[in-house]
């Protein structure tokens, strides 16, 4: 459980700390979520990172609960970032190219529904351009044949915090597991918005 004392490993600022102005927020699920919060941990711009549970239908799951399978939750990252400095635009150019969103209930070795590619917005306009993006991911993907996108892109729900020992859990075990990895194809975001 994370408390009001509890500081970001990296940031040191206290994770459960409100929103300041100017200052907007996503969830992204790309796997599992250990490698997907330093993705975004280390993009300039990027404020606050927490790794956690969103998209089902349990209140507070735990790590076993949701590898269950049981619960609908998807392993997530809350991204807090500043939009002067990293545009949203950006960070779905981060998420797009750095996993692979034709996979469904995986991603590399990692199987289950709480692996799934998706992504939670929480406004209209982070709904629009996320969707988009997903269009201009979807078209690039087919002409390379490689398959469609089964990325699941949604109005964010509750996120719930995951354990302490998952926060920040590649900078405390510098040699734990990540198997996030890319297609290797570049996408072209320029004119979206």
């Amino acid at each position: 459980m994370i408390t009001d004392s509890d500081n970001h490993y990296l940031y040191g600022s206290p994770m459960l700390a409100p929103l300041t102005p100017g200052i907007d927020k996503v969830m992204f699920g790309m796997g599992c979520f250990w490698g997907v919060e330093r993705m975004f941990w280390e993009i300039n711009g990027v404020t606050m990172t927490a790794v956690g549970y969103s998209g089902g239908v349990q209140n507070n799951p735990t790590y076993e609960t949701v590898c269950s399978g049981k619960t609908g939750h998807s392993e997530v990252v809350l991204v807090n970032y500043n939009s002067t400095i990293v545009s949203f635009s950006d960070l779905l150019k981060v998420f797009w190219e750095g996993h692979n969103p034709t996979q469904g209930m995986r991603q590399g070795n990692d199987f289950g529904s709480q692996y799934r590619s998706c992504i939670y917005t929480f406004s209209h306009e982070q709904y629009e351009l996320a969707n988009r993006t997903g269009t201009i991911v979807s078209d690039t993907l087919k002409v390379s044949g490689v398959g469609s996108i089964t990325t699941e892109i949604l109005r964010a729900n509750e996120f719930y915090y995951a354990e302490k020992y998952h926060q920040q859990y590649l900078a405390k075990n510098r040699n734990g597991y990540c198997g996030l990895g890319g297609m290797g194809i570049s996408f072209n975001f320029d004119n979206v918005g």
